[in-house]
């Protein structure tokens, strides 16, 4: 969650004497934090918490003149977890020390036209610290991204530069796999204000957002391609801006991705299954 922090300037002229007050101009950089405890960490329709408690926050620059950057981290439990069907050895899990944190660095530019319409493309990094087991491949993974949005619709496409990704495709210096080079995932979000579209301009039905997201996850190399799913989202957010709530967010969502058993089975369930979280975050 981002949020930008705008001072607005305000020339004011007298008559008589004649003098001109300035007020002091927006800043170039912004800074922006976040912290949130989610019931569990949802990562494109799949739980990578097991369905247990997440604690996340964040950082975010961001430039006047379009560029941003930040850093993201949340607790995850998928890389210690058993995996494949039916595997309840530790020995199945991606890693066999720490592996309990993910890490996320990204970068970009962002402009919106005089017509409405928005543009985002940057780059992210998903860092996971800790120890792989002997043989499996890397969970670290990079991408490129580009969205257009205008209104309450945004089509964003993000596609991955690095040989592995979460998994799957193929370390550096390994003799087999596939490459997971070109893996994409290409979105459509909705975000419906629901509040203005009733018109609540105040009270507990003020500052309400509707959620709603449609994806493709789509690995490449063959070796791969079992992994691919469709993944769905539908929520409600709570927005408060006054008082001693301003900048806390509650809400909750229904999310499921129709991945196979074979490839997203972790500590004997399907972390894609339907499930519901529910989340409170502050914005500072």
């Amino acid at each position: 969650m981002r949020k930008s922090l705008i001072t607005t300037a305000v020339l004011g002229a007298l008559a008589a004497p004649s003098f001109v007050f300035a007020a002091d101009a927006a800043p170039d950089l912004t800074v922006a934090y976040n912290i949130g405890l989610y019931s569990q960490y949802i990562f494109r329709g799949m739980t990578q918490t097991g369905g247990k408690p997440a604690l996340q926050g964040g950082i975010d620059l961001t430039h006047s003149s379009g560029l941003y950057a930040g850093a993201w981290a949340s607790n995850i439990s998928w890389l210690r977890d058993p995996s494949g069907e039916g595997n309840t050895n530790s020995s199945t899990a991606y890693y066999k020390k720490d592996g309990h944190l993910e890490l996320d660095i990204y970068g970009g530019y962002r402009y919106t036209f005089a017509n409405g319409v928005g543009i985002d493309v940057g780059a992210l990094r998903y860092q996971y610290e800790g120890k792989r087991m002997p043989g499996m491949v890397d969970a670290n993974t990079t991408e490129i991204y580009g969205a257009v949005s205008y209104g309450w619709l945004q089509a964003k496409i993000s596609d991955v530069i690095t040989r592995s990704a979460w998994g799957f495709g193929k370390s550096i210096g390994a003799m087999g796999g596939d490459s997971a080079a070109g893996t994409y995932y290409a979105e459509l979000n909705a975000t419906i204000p629901v509040s203005d579209l009733i018109g609540a301009k105040d009270g507990f039905t003020s500052g309400v957002t509707g959620i709603a997201h449609i994806a493709r996850q789509e690995f490449n190399g063959k070796a791969n391609e079992p992994a691919s799913y469709t993944d769905y989202k539908l929520g409600l957010q709570k927005s408060f801006s006054e008082g001693a709530l301003n900048g806390v967010n509650v809400g909750g969502y229904w999310t499921y991705a129709n991945g196979r058993n074979g490839a997203w089975t972790y500590d004997r369930e399907n972390i894609g299954d339907s499930t519901g979280t529910v989340f409170v975050q502050k914005v500072f």
